[in-house]
């Protein structure tokens, strides 16, 4: 039996020894959509272009990466490929339902689906009222993001606060890997903070990003998230998500909304959450569903452990034990 045939029927049997992993925004591509056309799952896409209002076959197959980097745009259409692949993944017995998950950012909605605390239904009119919701909060009050290489969270964290105090609003938005930190804040803010770690190793890398996300900057989008959540019903299942604002698996419906919507704030606990999948949940497979590969980089760094497999298209599923 080869390694990705085990890991198929360990998946589909419901074994304890995997969990799903989901993408989030920055790993949209111009024709991220065309390797998966001829699944049965494409058929999902006129009905997401209904749920959320936009053109998705035209997001998926035909729209420039300027278009796509459009908050709002770019949110659903990593969605979509996500969803789509996830329904491919369990077709093949890569994924079940009622799974154990994490989702980054946006991965998360995707990851909700998965553990089957969430319709794709509602998933996916959230994620459209999440994005725009964002759009219009950055439109507001401005900012970006960018990648510090080579520091530990601790120098990152007061470098942050030391530059709030000095007036450039600058926090840590992202956890994800040993060595990597996303912040979020106003420019300068960001390139005051930055100036503070200078030292040999210490890189700087922006982020194309239409806002200061996981920040306060997202107050007023968290604001129309919850008015959005409140209509929707969260489902009690077996499945589990670690959530991205405590690292800790929340099984059945927990509480959701006020987690998503403290997620839009908050740092994005990656690392830690990874380690709440392999360490307390035993989990000794992680499967990465939809586009890119990003999630699948950021585990490499943080444990040499388990089994990684990327499900990026079709056929694509590969494992690499470690």
């Amino acid at each position: 039996m080869t390694e990705d045939a085990t890991a198929a029927d360990d998946t589909a049997a419901g074994a304890g020894a995997t969990a799903l992993l989901f993408p989030g925004q920055g790993t949209q591509r111009q024709g991220m959509g065309e390797p998966w056309r001829d699944t049965g799952a494409w058929s999902l896409v006129s009905e997401l272009s209904e749920l959320t209002g936009a053109d998705v076959e035209e997001l998926l197959l035909k729209a420039d990466d300027e278009t796509l980097r459009r908050t709002d745009l770019a949110q659903i259409a990593v969605f979509a490929v996500s969803l789509i692949a996830y329904e491919e993944a369990v077709r093949l017995g890569l994924a079940g339902r009622n799974a154990v998950c994490a989702g980054h950012s946006l991965g998360e909605y995707t990851a909700l689906v998965a553990a089957g605390v969430l319709t794709y239904r509602d998933a996916a009119r959230l994620v459209a009222a999440r994005g725009s919701a964002m759009r219009d909060a950055a439109a507001e009050r401005g900012g970006t993001m960018a990648v510090l290489i080579g520091v530990k969270e601790e120098a990152v964290a007061q470098a942050a606060e030391e530059t709030r105090a000095a007036g450039h609003p600058v926090w840590v938005a992202n956890l994800n890997c040993p060595g990597q930190v996303v912040v979020a804040g106003a420019e300068a803010g960001i390139e005051h903070a930055a100036r503070l770690l200078q030292a040999p190793g210490v890189k700087l890398i922006s982020i194309r990003v239409g806002g200061a996300f996981h920040s306060p900057l997202m107050a007023p989008a968290a604001e129309w998230l919850e008015q959005a959540l409140s209509s929707v019903e969260f489902a009690t299942t077996p499945g589990r998500v670690v959530a991205n604002v405590d690292a800790a698996a929340h099984s059945g419906a927990a509480d959701w909304p006020g987690l998503l919507v403290r997620q839009l704030v908050s740092p994005v606990q990656w690392e830690r959450g990874v380690g709440t999948l392999l360490g307390p949940l035993g989990r000794r497979r992680l499967v990465e569903i939809g586009p890119g590969k990003t999630l699948t980089g950021m585990v490499r760094r943080i444990s040499k452990d388990p089994e990684v497999i990327t499900f990026n298209a079709p056929d694509a599923a590969r494992g690499r034990r470690r």
